[in-house]
């Protein structure tokens, strides 16, 4: 199988699931799966573990805030937008191609939603539509189309209103730059080559949320909860290879780009070119169906769109908020590549998605 789905999640670094068996194992000297809230040696060695997973963690956010471990980035999202909504009561707004775990919670907040051009990217902000003293979702790269979004614009516009950014660092984190004016900033593991089952939420420093659960006062009296010292470990472990890694990651992405684009040219691109983070390559072409595509070229994994929602049969909600018809929108698939591929893998998953489309009757 060739694997071009790392918008869906990425593979294990080995040196993330190191990191993690140590907390499996034992007990021993040096790991062991004591609870790390026990007051004795082996939990305050588990305890110590989870606090140095956070600093790396936060060691690719801005400084002056707090990270806490979630169980991923859905349940960030979830308390950002609805305790962010109580603490900051004027209203709520969010872009139109959110990904679901977000859009869904504008909506039940009846969120004013922000449109986005043909292209992918947020119009500028309109003052018409920024709540005052509410709070503002957007994200930074789109999971779908890859665009980078003007969060930094939308930050100024929110705190010219007395209100909270929220961004959707999924997609950006460990890849391209953090915002470092947003108030509220969501990661997932799974996305820079962690475990799946943990995320965090960031919080500058001075802003007050709600706790997300009661009952033992775990995660800074947050989010009670045991805390799992392996996973903590594991996205730890990630994010400082994200870090060690950023700049070779995205040379290899990059050239993974060039060669995608080489090898097919007839295709169209959904989403601008640039700004875009260039491990994202959503394509259409007229004439293919993607669901068939994806079925006679079973040995490489992509995808249609988020995997949230591929199984839905629902077309797109990014590509439909971008002006791409309905029939375009069955006509495109997304290809994701990232640290792992090989160049000789990708030439070998276009060409067998090429095959494909022939199959169709698309040369």
């Amino acid at each position: 199988m060739i694997y071009l789905d790392y918008q869906a999640t990425t593979p294990l670094a080995p040196e993330a699931r190191e990191a993690m068996l140590r907390w499996l194992e034992g007990p021993g000297e040096g790991g062991g799966f004591a609870n790390p809230s026990s007051t004795h040696k082996a939990g305050r060695a588990a305890a110590a573990a989870v606090e140095v997973a956070r600093d790396q963690v936060a060691a690719l956010l801005p400084k002056g805030g707090r990270v806490f471990f979630t169980s991923g980035a859905t349940e960030a999202l979830n308390w950002a937008l609805f305790s962010g909504a109580k603490a900051k009561p004027g209203g709520v707004a969010g872009l139109s191609i959110e990904h679901a775990a977000s859009l869904q919670c504008l909506e039940r907040l009846n969120a004013n939603i922000l449109p986005v051009d043909g292209e992918g990217l947020a119009l500028p902000p309109d003052d018409t539509l920024i709540p005052e003293n509410g709070i503002v979702a957007t994200m930074l790269v789109n999971n779908e189309v890859g665009t980078i979004q003007p969060v930094a614009d939308f930050a100024v516009a929110a705190r010219a209103k007395n209100s909270l950014l929220l961004c959707d660092a999924v997609q950006g984190y460990g890849r391209v730059a953090i915002p470092a004016d947003a108030d509220l900033i969501a990661v997932s593991a799974h996305k820079i080559h962690g475990p799946k089952g943990i995320g965090a939420l960031w919080v500058r420093d001075g802003i007050d949320l709600e706790p997300l659960m009661f009952g033992g006062a775990q995660e800074q009296g947050m989010r009670s909860g045991t805390v799992s010292p392996a996973l903590c470990a594991g996205f730890g472990a990630a994010a400082a290879l994200a870090a060690e890694r950023l700049d070779k990651d995205a040379e290899h992405v990059e050239r993974l780009w060039s060669v995608a684009m080489d090898t097919l040219p007839q295709w169209t691109l959904n989403g601008a070119e640039s700004p875009r983070y260039q491990g994202n390559l959503n394509i259409r072409r007229e004439g293919v169906n993607g669901l068939r595509l994806m079925s006679d070229a079973r040995n490489v994994a992509f995808s249609l769109g988020s995997a949230c929602g591929s199984g839905s049969g629902k077309v797109s909600h990014v590509l439909r908020a971008m002006g791409v018809s309905e029939a375009d929108a069955r006509a495109s698939i997304r290809l994701g590549w990232g640290r792992y591929t090989t160049e000789a893998e990708l030439r070998e998953g276009l060409q067998a998605i090429k095959d494909a489309a022939r199959l169709q009757g698309v040369n």
